[in-house]
């Protein structure tokens, strides 16, 4: 399975649908993506979901300009208060596109 870690995505199912999540790992035994917004879903307990079940936002290039974001590629600990900002950032910028994972 690709690795998806730091990509921001919308969960298009279940009853966090519509929601902006980050990827913050994946579990590669169940093949589940591992979500987190540091506020519903904190970091420290990431909602596990299908890739199916979600629609990338930002490429892995648009994403990776921030630096809540770069942390969790290099495997430093993110606190949800950095991945707050980060998505809250990511909404407040102009990003009309989206794409399937």
């Amino acid at each position: 399975m690709f690795d998806y870690t730091g990509q921001i995505v919308q969960a298009t199912a279940g009853r966090d649908k519509d929601g902006i999540f980050c990827v913050v790992g994946v579990d590669q035994e169940r093949a589940m993506l591992l979500l987190a917004d540091g506020k519903r879903r904190k970091v420290a307990h990431p909602k596990a979901k299908r890739p199916g079940h979600v629609r990338a936002l930002a490429d892995e290039n648009q994403a990776c300009g921030c630096p809540a974001v770069q942390k969790l590629k290099q495997g430093e600990p993110l606190s949800d208060r950095e991945l707050r900002r980060a998505l809250a950032a990511f909404k407040g910028g102009n990003h009309t596109w989206q794409r399937t994972i």
